[in-house]
């Protein structure tokens, strides 16, 4: 069984691409350029030109961000929902 295709790359308004691995995402972003994006679940974890370095320098740095990321907004969305 295969993964589901995670992370989505946007270029303004437009999805360019989804793919599997994070990896694969920060190639597309770094391609698409300075104001891409990638959202994994509906937000946003990667903006390219407003990180500490672009993807392209360093593909494994953005995944790093970009599994980070995700996890916090899943983190955040599961206290939003569990009963205190």
């Amino acid at each position: 069984m295969s993964s589901p295709l995670v992370w989505k790359v946007h270029n303004g308004t437009e999805q360019i691409g989804s793919t599997r691995y994070a990896e694969d995402a920060a190639a597309l972003v770094s391609l698409a350029g300075e104001g891409a994006r990638v959202l994994a679940d509906g937000c946003i974890v990667w903006r390219e030109g407003r990180e500490a370095q672009p993807a392209g320098e360093s593909y494994d740095y953005a995944a790093d961000v970009m599994h980070q990321r995700r996890r916090a907004a899943a983190e955040r969305a599961l206290a939003r929902r569990s009963p205190r």
